[in-house]
């Protein structure tokens, strides 16, 4: 089974945890090298009838400022994409339930580790 595989499992319980309002925070690390691009993060902005998240691109340099952007979640997918093994090895999901931690290895292949949950709140964007 390919990474892409394991990740589209994943990105299925990111949904859930979205759709049972558990969803905390994703954030991408394990960076490869030394990039620029620390972390990616997403936090939820929960509305009364839409769901949102604020992408936020943590850098190194304390120079450079971080980037902010509010978007869907569906929009959100290509840039996780576009990132995960080129600049990240491991995307894990906060929820208020459990953590879910996709890893890729060095062969491309992908995994999925679940632990008890790290945040008992949700904090909005």
């Amino acid at each position: 089974m390919t990474y892409q595989d394991v990740f589209i499992e994943f990105w299925e319980q990111v949904k859930a945890s979205i759709e049972e309002g558990t969803f905390a925070k994703l954030t991408m690390a394990k960076t490869i090298g030394k990039p620029e691009l620390k972390n990616i993060f997403l936090r939820p902005i929960y509305a009364e009838d839409d769901f949102r998240v604020m992408l936020k691109y943590s850098f190194r340099p304390r120079e450079v400022e971080d980037i902010e952007e509010e978007m869907s979640l569906e929009a959100a997918l290509p840039i996780i994409n576009q990132h995960l093994k080129t600049s990240f090895l491991s995307v894990l999901l906060f929820t208020t339930t459990k953590d879910v931690t996709f890893k890729v290895n060095k062969k491309g292949v992908g995994s999925i580790v679940e632990g008890a949950p790290t945040f008992k709140n949700i904090i909005q964007g």
